[in-house]
């Protein structure tokens, strides 16, 4: 997917996403820490899900038809001078691979994902992602180990916030997880970058609370929001 698309979907025009490299840089000033954000469409294709459930509805949809063997021989046979015995068999095999092929074709649809997929592998895939490019991009390599990743994932509607261990030793989990699911709320409530700004502040009052500024405070990461354009 690619990246104007992702942002159309939280309605985040490009002065909002300059501004949200602005307030990075902004809060960056303040503190030794470093706040780098994503966000992707998808943390996973959830394709095994996707097949699953279009090969069983195709199953369904063959046990559907047997009952009904006599009126489709019937069927058939009105539209042909001679009915061959494999015909009613090419029609059962073309029906089952159509519904299951149709089916696998729309299940990437966000809102079709989160039903096949359960909510503790939307999750799971969520954190792996997160951790992915928390190390990909370097969040966890700063010199002081004071890096944080806001994850955004869209269609799992799921915030991370994974900071790297030197914070880790001043700064509970759970704080973090309040500020994520605070953020959530705010896309939710369709108040993307509003809601993406003010937890990059909120951040950044910690950091700078936490880890202030030494003389030397080098941006050792890119500010503003990265766009990955694939969950894999």
């Amino acid at each position: 997917m690619k990246a104007k698309k992702v942002l159309d979907k939280l309605a985040l025009s490009p002065a909002d996403v300059e501004l949200i490299r602005e307030t990075v840089r902004d809060e960056e000033i303040g503190t030794s820490g470093e706040i780098a954000l994503a966000l992707t469409p998808e943390s996973s294709d959830y394709s095994f899900r996707e097949l699953f459930a279009a090969i069983a509805l195709g199953a369904v949809t063959f046990a559907v038809l047997l009952p009904l063997h006599g009126a489709l021989v019937a069927l058939l046979d009105a539209f042909f001078w001679h009915l061959p015995e494999w015909y009613v068999t090419a029609f059962y095999g073309i029906a089952c691979f159509s519904v299951t092929a149709l089916f696998f074709l729309v299940a990437n649809v966000p809102a079709i994902d989160r039903v096949l997929v359960p909510r503790a592998e939307r999750t799971r895939a969520v954190y792996n992602r997160a951790i992915r490019h928390f190390t990909e991009s370097g969040v966890y390599s700063t010199r002081d180990r004071t890096g944080i990743l806001i994850f955004i994932s869209l269609m799992e509607h799921e915030v991370r916030i994974v900071a790297d261990s030197g914070i880790s030793e001043k700064i509970d989990q759970e704080e973090w997880n309040a500020i994520a699911a605070k953020l959530a709320r705010g896309i939710k409530e369709k108040k993307a970058a509003e809601a993406i700004i003010a937890t990059v502040r909120q951040c950044g009052k910690l950091l700078t609370e936490y880890f202030p500024a030494k003389r030397d405070n080098p941006n050792e990461l890119p500010d503003g929001l990265v766009v990955l354009e694939g969950g894999l």
